[in-house]
């Protein structure tokens, strides 16, 4: 398992933290997701044989919001 923390821009309420947890607890090879308002980011453990971060980045910009790292 390996784990990222994505910084994310465009985040505004509970709502949008809730979106992005939704979208990234469906993705395949995703085990764990933190999603945080303040700081804005979200803190993902993943099976990089299932998954890349550049999907799980596209999938975040997907749902609307801007990947700062």
């Amino acid at each position: 398992m390996q784990t990222v923390t994505i910084i994310i821009k465009g985040m505004t309420c509970m709502g949008c933290v809730n979106s992005i947890k939704a979208v990234l607890k469906n993705l395949s090879g995703i085990a764990q997701v933190e999603v945080t308002l303040q700081p804005a980011q979200a803190t993902i453990q993943y099976d990089s044989n299932n998954i890349n971060i550049d999907q799980i980045k596209e999938a975040i910009v997907d749902t609307g919001f801007e990947i700062v790292n």
